[in-house]
């Protein structure tokens, strides 16, 4: 952010110090400004965006940010700059790493770990979850093996390699995207569906937390299971616009 803060990785419950967010264009895309003052990441890159329509989305979401819960503002009411962030900072200065770690979810995939075969949750996650994995393997050319129960699955090298593949070629929004995507649903296919715009984000969740739901209907409804799958759907949600907006001309 400006020398007045410290932007995204500000703690929370920082108190609004800006009275207007606004958007001008930059060389050849448009920044986000602060009463007239560039607003700045965590390692003083500016927040500029190659698109108008995402700089917008930006602006109004630092508008927003703070005028309620007292006049503080904390970064959870920032995603799309989380996400901006880590885009511009994060994806350029760790690319390697970031792929590493998003493929490290094939190995431990949450479609491939299954009740065992003879449960209703079995038969669900059946029909909900080989859908994904046939779509992988026909899309990507990466056959995932699946196994009931929690002991480890040893996934075909192959298929390690063509996810990597995917990775690789992955734009740095795409991979900014994946990273609040990937780990929000378990599930590096899932979040691959999402950046292919196979499905909407309230679906992804749903069939990420298929077994929480499956739990709350023989068992009745907990709060505390309703509040996490609203907070996926949020993060997810976040992901899904950052690239919608990414898309705009």
């Amino acid at each position: 952010m400006s020398e007045n803060a410290k932007a995204v990785a500000a703690s929370a419950g920082r108190k609004r110090f800006w009275k207007q967010a606004s958007v001008v264009p930059d060389g050849a895309g448009y920044a986000v400004q602060l009463d007239g003052r560039p607003v700045r990441l965590p390692e003083r890159t500016p927040l500029r965006v190659e698109n108008r329509a995402l700089a917008d989305a930006l602006a109004e979401e630092w508008q927003a940010a703070g005028k309620e819960a007292g006049g503080l503002f904390r970064p959870e009411d920032l995603p799309l700059t989380g996400i901006v962030g880590s885009m511009l900072e994060r994806i350029p200065a760790q690319r390697e790493g970031v792929v590493e770690s998003l493929l490290a979810y094939a190995g431990s995939d949450l479609l491939c770990y299954r009740a065992e075969n003879w449960s209703d949750l079995a038969r669900l996650q059946k029909e909900q979850w080989t859908p994904w994995l046939d779509w992988c393997c026909k899309r990507f050319d990466a056959p995932l093996e699946v196994s009931e129960g929690i002991m480890p699955i040893a996934q075909p090298a192959e298929t390690f390699n063509a996810l990597r593949r995917v990775l690789e070629q992955a734009t740095p929004a795409q991979l900014a995207a994946l990273s609040v995507a990937v780990p929000a649903l378990g599930s590096l296919v899932l979040g691959l569906a999402l950046v292919e715009q196979q499905a909407d984000p309230e679906t992804l969740v749903a069939c990420a937390t298929l077994d929480e739901r499956a739990q709350m209907q023989r068992w009745g409804e907990d709060t505390e299971i309703t509040d996490r799958i609203a907070a996926l759907v949020r993060e997810v949600s976040d992901a899904a616009r950052f690239l919608a907006l990414s898309r705009q001309n």
